[in-house]
């Protein structure tokens, strides 16, 4: 049995442990549902033809039935979930439906002031809509015959929720919402998302939350990056969303560099994601991209413009872009080469901003996914810029698989930083350590 089977053979058997629905390929049961990888994704998902004029406005929302859930004497736990899609706006300065989940945590918020509120950036997921992660969380684990989808952003979610901690979750620019492609990695999409998914949540009805609730942002990997640009953008793009901190972990703020390091990686596949995701967000980079990519190229990126993580693990693990290009050349090679792809990749670069409030900058120093060495220089631009920042380097041991020292990082430090952002949401003060990062890992 080869590694790939191996792997999904192993997924199904823990969807059956877990208690979890292995989905069967289905047909769309209304005319205007779509199917992604035999999966429909529910109608609830299709923007309509016009949206609110206001950034965060809500679209439309209704209850989501939390696959993990427990009865409590208070009420279900860990909360209760709705399903939001909402109005944004993307770098082109266009409208944008935007989808996510908001969940009401049933345990009592025992800090300081009104219960808090965090907005979770997911982590990659994929560019198909049925990986997105408000779906993740009534199917954790998504598994047919062409889809492998884990909702793993569960995890720091349950626990925020468990600290009384209300979360609104986004699911980006065009992952859920099915108008169009994810714009994978865009830090103003998902800046623009994240901060227009608080807006959301603030104005849903029903809620605990009050006009005095404390905001602060969560994410890891693309999530990272997308809290981090969220925080640096919040001055300017959303001056009424009161950020109390904000976690970025393992942010890819240097495009360019994290563009030489998947590729070839266990994580090949986001290479496809990040070239779909540059296209949709520029259609004038379309022409060069269609002069250096060959037949195979044009295959994959078709491919991976559906599939999951899980999937792209499977089908493009270990994958190489010089496959994929008429000449040879690495992605990295065409971008340098190409003035106008070499200008959208700068103007991707996350720390030219300060944020106003203070930031927590995690990164794994054996990380060679997500370089160390950039997320570590997002720090020490901020420091430069005066911003109140705490660098954190998560020293581990290379583990020898290049996602495995990204993802384990995410696990050993994601109690301390999600404490972190709880005594920022109690209102305890937090000093940089800006004047010790010279000396830092």
């Amino acid at each position: 049995m080869s590694t790939p089977t191996r792997l999904l053979a192993a997924a199904v058997a823990a969807a059956a442990c877990l208690g979890v629905t292995v989905v069967p390929a289905d047909a769309a049961s209304q005319s205007d549902a779509v199917v992604s990888r035999g999966v429909t994704i529910p109608t609830f998902y299709n923007p309509p033809a016009t949206l609110p004029a206001a950034d965060g406005a809500l679209v439309r929302s209704e209850p989501l039935p939390l696959a993990l859930s427990l009865p409590g004497v208070d009420g279900p736990l860990p909360g209760t979930a709705t399903r939001l899609m909402y109005k944004s706006t993307d770098s082109g300065g266009r409208p944008a439906a935007v989808t996510g989940a908001y969940i009401e945590p049933t345990a009592r918020w025992t800090g300081e002031g009104a219960r808090p509120l965090v907005a979770v950036a997911p982590g990659t997921m994929g560019q198909g809509d049925q990986c997105a992660a408000s779906l993740g969380l009534e199917r954790p684990l998504l598994v047919n015959a062409q889809t492998l989808s884990v909702g793993y952003e569960d995890l720091a979610i349950y626990r925020l929720l468990a600290r009384g901690i209300a979360v609104v979750v986004t699911d980006y620019i065009g992952l859920g919402a099915t108008d169009r492609l994810h714009t994978y990695v865009n830090r103003v999409d998902e800046a623009h998302a994240v901060l227009d998914a608080v807006r959301a949540a603030r104005s849903l009805d029903g809620t605990s939350l009050t006009a005095d609730s404390k905001v602060a942002l969560f994410g890891y990997s693309q999530g990272g990056g997308a809290t981090a640009a969220a925080a640096e953008l919040q001055p300017s793009y959303a001056p009424d969303v009161p950020l109390a901190g904000t976690y970025a972990g393992a942010p890819p703020a240097d495009l360019a560099a994290v563009t030489r390091a998947i590729d070839g990686s266990d994580l090949a596949g986001a290479l496809g994601w990040s070239v779909n995701g540059f296209l949709e967000s520029d259609p004038a980079l379309k022409p060069i991209a269609e002069a250096h990519l060959n037949a195979a190229g044009v295959a994959a990126l078709k491919d991976l413009s559906t599939m999951c993580v899980g999937d792209a693990l499977l089908s493009y693990n270990s994958a190489r872009s010089t496959a994929w290009t008429t000449d040879g050349s690495s992605i990295s090679d065409v971008v340098d080469s190409e003035p106008a792809l070499k200008a959208f990749l700068a103007d991707q670069r996350i720390g030219t901003l300060k944020p106003a409030s203070p930031v927590r900058v995690a990164t794994g120093t054996a990380d060679d996914l997500v370089p160390h060495a950039q997320a570590r220089a997002l720090a020490v631009a901020w420091c430069g810029k005066g911003a109140n920042v705490t660098y954190k380097p998560v020293v581990l041991l290379p583990a020898g698989r290049a996602l495995i020292n990204h993802f384990l990082p995410l696990l050993t430090d994601q109690g301390d930083a999600i404490a972190w952002l709880t005594d920022r949401l109690d209102g305890e003060s937090v000093r940089s350590n800006c004047s010790t990062l010279p000396l830092l890992p």
